[in-house]
């Protein structure tokens, strides 16, 4: 972008310098110019931000953007403005399209695609595998060269813990993390929701959190075999934790995301047998929503990302037993994390704003997450107070599958700025 935006009276939070105050923001051709006080530019638009929050543009390293393959459930461009709408800069997409993102033709289009639709930045994560099959690893060196950020077979983890440790030797060198959606497949096979008092009391088939607990377990003692840097996507567990606490105060080369749902909402939710509250993992106890919010409070969480799963209704609509997993996040995550954590008092604002910048631009080791001079101009504006009820049939998505429809909230986005341009404003 050419020309210059100036963004005044907002209270600048930015958690890479440590910065917390009143100040202006001025952008030029797409970077940060300056930041400080009584900034003038009479050529630049001006946006006016007195009593809003100005961070570094939210990033969001695990969303489902369906394309190629999978359009009619989501595309670059839809997921790309819902990401907008949500306050979110850069994205990070999952490889599970069709085909799956295991090769550098398949990075290659979703990079050039992304670049032709898409109002946020678009950063891909290949596949482990060659088809997430978790037998023979993926081109992964060739896939590092047009563009992935990371390797993960999300949604089918690697069940071979002789294929990880040479995905994790391989990541090591090309200095990429891996990342896993941790669930032992044999003993969640059959499952629908947490196992547990409720799956008994609503006669549905449990997957156990020790599903989770032991491949969590297995990665970290690969990780710390290899000395790779491990992710584990989506924790949700007590134990599971419990164990990466330990695993860092231990050297080991690991880092955590949790999701927006599973510190707002528990498995009594499921009492209704609605499918919009059938996720991976899924919605657990209320004994291990808390032990995902100590972890954020504690400090063990490196990240907030929304694990955006979008299915279409002829879907998701569909027998509780016989629908697939997943929810939309990605316009809610904000709304929910200021809830749930800083209108609570669990955690301060500035610990919020790292959740969703400097801490997954460190994990992936992007020159992004920041509002340091020179660095992309990728901005959110947000309000503590704004009340507004979230109506799914609104949604920039393509997909409506999100169990927070009619839920009320304080404190939303209010624009969206990427390289400099307002891609979305809530006016």
């Amino acid at each position: 972008m050419t020309g210059s935006l100036l963004i005044t009276g907002g209270r600048v939070i930015d958690p890479a310098s440590g910065g917390d105050g009143q100040a202006d923001v001025l952008v030029r051709d797409g970077v940060i110019e300056a930041v400080g006080t009584g900034l003038v530019d009479n050529e630049a638009v001006r946006f006016d931000a007195t009593g809003a929050i100005v961070a570094p543009g939210f990033i969001d390293m695990h969303v489902h953007l369906r394309e190629p393959g999978i359009e009619h459930a989501e595309t670059i461009e839809t997921g790309a403005r819902a990401a907008a709408a949500g306050g979110f800069t850069t994205i990070c997409c999952m490889p599970n399209t069709s085909p799956v993102n295991d090769s550098a033709t398949v990075t290659s289009y979703i990079v050039q695609r992304a670049r032709e639709v898409a109002c946020v930045n678009v950063l891909p994560i290949g596949a482990i595998t060659k088809g997430s099959l978790g037998a023979e690893l993926a081109s992964i060196g060739s896939m590092r060269e047009a563009g992935i950020v990371a390797i993960s077979d999300d949604g089918r983890p690697v069940m071979n813990a002789r294929v990880m440790r040479r995905a994790m030797e391989l990541a090591r060198v090309l200095n990429i993390p891996v990342i896993d959606h941790c669930e032992d497949l044999d003993l969640s096979a059959g499952g629908d929701m947490h196992e547990g008092a409720e799956s008994v009391r609503l006669g549905l088939r449990g997957i156990p959190a020790a599903s989770e607990d032991v491949m969590v377990a297995r990665d970290l003692l690969l990780a710390e075999l290899t000395g790779a840097r491990f992710h584990v996507a989506h924790l949700s567990t007590t134990r599971s934790m419990a164990m990466v606490a330990f695993a860092k105060v231990h050297g080991v080369r690991v880092s955590c995301e949790v999701t927006p749902h599973h510190f707002a909402l528990t498995d009594h939710e499921l009492e209704t047998y609605d499918s919009n509250f059938k996720m991976k993992p899924p919605l657990r106890c209320q004994h291990d929503a808390e032990a995902v919010i100590q972890g954020i409070v504690d400090g063990v969480v490196d990240a907030i990302a929304t694990d955006h799963a979008p299915h279409a209704g002829s879907e998701k609509m569909q027998e509780f037993e016989r629908c697939p997993f997943g929810i939309t996040g990605l316009e809610t995550a904000l709304g929910l994390a200021l809830s749930e954590l800083v209108h609570k008092d669990r955690i301060p604002l500035m610990r919020l704003v790292q959740l969703f910048t400097t801490g997954p631009a460190n994990i992936l080791n992007l020159n992004r997450g920041t509002l340091a001079v020179g660095a992309p101009a990728d901005i959110t504006i947000f309000d503590l107070r704004t009340e507004w009820a979230y109506d799914v049939q609104q949604s920039y998505s393509k997909s409506r599958n999100s169990p927070f429809h009619g839920r009320r909230f304080r404190g939303a986005p209010l624009a969206t700025i990427v390289g400099g341009e307002i891609v979305w404003n809530r006016e």
